[in-house]
């Protein structure tokens, strides 16, 4: 069983689809999302129906959440809430129903999904090393568990202590070991590397596989501009940041 494990898609129209289509082939038979389906992107409603036209496991990331709500969103900075009330314009009232309704955490095969921490997840907290991911390794119950938030791809390791928060091109599981691991993002990248990214995870090899791709970045900025939201969040494709 070979899961892709995507992230972050936060309406990138473009990057969903070239992700998506390398899912299919590097053999997936399974995908699941770890949220944040929506926000900055310019094509909202059509990464959400991508997705929840697959019937795939799916938990709520921040955007999602504010978004499918009439909530102002704490904590987030002037182009981040500007995307969040111009995406609410976009949505159905059934797609903001179906965005609120998504759980924090899941169990998907053998493996824990979650968008940001798995003490307090509906805090939004952010895990860039390892004491922050020493409190998630405290609730993890599976070996695995893969996360997001963060747009950057790392890999956090328990056995007699917590280690990691480096980059990852393969990592290999051992017996004895658990892992809390942070997908990248497909829509935003925020690791200097501007291509979308996501994870294989090979279930009999006991793999997981960061893959990195090149999408059209050029139309999603175009579309960003066009539906006339913050520059900000049109520049920073480009940037990987």
């Amino acid at each position: 069983m070979r899961f892709g494990i995507i992230a972050d898609i936060h309406a990138n129209l473009e990057g969903l689809q070239v992700v998506l289509e390398d899912i299919k082939k590097q053999g997936c038979t399974h995908v699941a999302c770890l949220g944040d389906v929506v926000g900055y992107g310019a094509n909202p409603k059509e990464c959400l129906d991508i997705i929840r036209g697959m019937n795939i496991p799916v938990v709520k990331g921040n955007h999602d959440e504010y978004i499918g709500s009439t909530e102002d969103p704490e904590g987030f900075n002037d182009a981040a809430a500007e995307a969040v009330t111009w995406s609410r314009n976009q949505l159905t009232h059934d797609d903001r129903k179906w965005l609120r309704e998504l759980k924090y955490k899941r169990f998907v095969a053998n493996f824990t999904i979650v968008h940001s921490t798995l003490d307090v997840p509906e805090r939004w907290g952010y895990v860039f090393e390892k004491l922050q991911a020493a409190s998630s390794f405290t609730y993890q119950t599976t070996q695995v568990c893969f996360f997001g938030h963060t747009h950057v791809p790392l890999a956090f390791i328990k056995d007699t202590a917590v280690r990691g928060g480096s980059y990852y091109p393969v990592l290999r599981m051992e017996a004895g070991r658990k892992y809390f691991v942070n997908v990248g993002s497909v829509g935003q990248p925020r690791d200097g590397d501007p291509r979308a990214g996501y994870v294989v995870f090979d279930i009999a090899a006991q793999t997981i596989e960061l893959r990195r791709l090149e999408y059209d970045v050029a139309t999603a900025q175009r579309k960003i501009r066009d539906a006339g939201l913050p520059e900000r969040l049109a520049r920073r494709l480009a940037e990987g940041r």
